[in-house]
């Protein structure tokens, strides 16, 4: 993950790194502290900028009008700076969301288009009331890692088309930009870099009256503000059959990236928040733009690190500013933003991209000093999401790539093994001579992954006619490890022998009592 500490490693790309005191994401404290409210300004502007062009690319994924991008950027912003759970995160109009949801526009239209969001608006808030933020706990540190390294390699792909084919000119321009990103922190953090850099690069463009790529290019800007527009679709089996599917992963791509996006700026900004309050106030969002004529969307990773890393913001303030001037300036100032060249704005992603790569994570010495399986969990993940350009795919083969991998390490712990059993007597007839009986000490954990040999470990024909199994050094986890003494006890039967299994602790003794002799299995 990207590593939040108060220090600007030498390898690393210039931040903005609030003191220990402006680390306090309360909104009341940001306001009575000028500093901080600047920064919270700023920062809410530079996020604005750069949303613009990325909220009409995604309107084009999905096969709808800019305008509709541009609205939905706008009205997630605002709405999830009041109801959210991330201080600082920024929601807008995403790639992923329109991936999924652009099927729905091309083959129904956009009334059906707006019904999807807003479905799947009502799922994400009745998936928070279920608790899904609660998964998060299961999602490994490397999948994390994984998670960024492939947001960071996506951020800077998409850079990619505005860098190919464009006049000679762009090249320096981005290059100028990137020097004012790394060298003005360095000497000021008064000004968000970035802004600079955009302020910079579009006075000297239209200075010297340079043709150069612009905003302006990218898609028409919007004229008026948006108005609520209930999508107009017949209430029947039929439309929710159409529109429930992608609703569905709607939602859920959604969710994923907003919070892993959420747990990554925890971890950024040392500081906790609430995942189920982030999940249906997400859910609130889209169903809010889908109302005011918005493509919905989710966590943006990119302009949530220009916004917390780059600018250095950590309120609500900065989330609310962002949709605030994002509406004034494509609808007030649209032929000036326009004008923005769009070589500033690649330089400001390119810099994010740089800033949001785990570079520690693929250090020689870290590759050697990290188990095969945890890198190749991270490798896996960075693979997949690149390859299909879906954090969500990405996330979910590295979860369960590092579920099977640790089943398969934790598998090797697991033993079986034979103890003679001694017991003292005068040689009358009621002694069990050391002979009669052998015990069994298994150790480990048993589940599906360490229980399927269990059956192989015993000397059925040798053993004598009283066996133990001592399970005091283990424990019985899942139906498998029941099913599996199940089937060890019907063999030692049929051969006319006595089983019995000592040492459950109460975990495992109610687990056995419940199932033993139900799962039909024992052969």
């Amino acid at each position: 993950m990207a590593e939040p500490t108060t220090t600007v490693p030498a390898d690393r790309p210039t931040a903005v790194v609030p003191e220990a005191g402006e680390r306090d994401t309360s909104t009341r404290a940001a306001l009575r502290n000028p500093r901080r409210l600047r920064t919270e300004v700023l920062a809410g502007l530079v996020v604005a900028l750069a949303l613009i062009p990325e909220a009409i690319s995604f309107s084009i994924i999905a096969g709808v009008d800019p305008r509709v991008g541009l609205f939905s950027s706008f009205v997630m912003a605002v709405t999830i700076a009041v109801v959210g759970g991330r201080p600082a995160m920024i929601s807008a109009a995403t790639g992923a969301v329109a991936l999924v949801i652009a099927p729905v526009a091309r083959e129904y239209g956009l009334d059906y288009f707006l019904a999807t969001v807003i479905l799947a608006g009502i799922l994400q808030i009745l998936l928070a009331v279920l608790g899904v933020a609660k998964l998060m706990r299961f999602i490994p540190r490397m999948v994390m890692v994984g998670f960024v390294n492939a947001l960071a390699i996506l951020i800077f792909m998409a850079q990619l088309p505005h860098l190919v084919g464009v006049p000679w000119l762009v090249y320096p321009m981005v290059a100028l930009g990137l020097l004012i990103l790394v060298a003005l922190p360095r000497l000021t953090t008064v000004v968000p870099a970035p802004l600079v850099a955009i302020v910079v690069i579009t006075a000297l463009v239209w200075a010297a009256g340079w043709e150069l790529p612009d905003v302006s290019d990218q898609g028409e800007l919007p004229t008026s503000l948006p108005e609520l527009l209930v999508p107009i679709v017949p209430l029947t089996l039929e439309t929710l059959q159409i529109i429930g599917p992608v609703a569905l992963a709607m939602a859920l791509v959604g969710l994923l990236e907003s919070l892993m996006t959420a747990k990554l700026v925890d971890g950024i900004t040392d500081t906790h928040s609430n995942k189920t309050r982030e999940s249906w106030g997400q859910g609130v969002a889209n169903v809010a733009s889908g109302l005011f004529g918005g493509m919905g969307g989710c966590a943006m990773i990119g302009q949530t690190m220009i916004n917390v890393k780059v600018s250095g913001a950590r309120t609500r303030i900065s989330t609310f500013l962002a949709g605030v001037f994002l509406l004034a300036l494509v609808v007030g100032a649209g032929p000036v933003v326009g004008m923005i060249p769009m070589a500033a704005l690649v330089a400001v992603m390119v810099m994010v991209s740089a800033a949001t790569f785990d570079w520690h994570s693929i250090h020689p010495a870290t590759l050697r000093r990290m188990p095969h399986s945890e890198n190749l969990v991270m490798l896996l993940t960075v693979l997949v999401t690149v390859l299909t350009d879906n954090l969500a795919y990405g996330v979910i083969v590295g979860v369960n790539a590092a579920i099977i991998l640790f089943a398969r390490r934790v598998a090797h712990f697991a033993s079986v093994a034979p103890v003679t059993e001694s017991v003292n007597g005068d040689g009358g007839d009621d002694d069990v001579r050391e002979s009669d009986v052998r015990t069994y000490k298994v150790s480990g954990e048993l589940f599906f992954a360490t229980s399927n040999d269990l059956v192989y470990q015993f000397d059925y024909a040798g053993d004598p006619p009283r066996i133990v199994i001592d399970l005091s050094d283990s424990h019985i986890w899942d139906a498998s490890t029941v099913a599996a003494l199940d089937a060890v006890r019907t063999k030692y039967e049929r051969l006319g022998k006595e089983v019995e299994i000592t040492g459950l602790n109460w975990s495992s003794a109610a687990r056995h009592d419940l199932l033993t002799g139900q799962l039909g299995g024992g052969h």
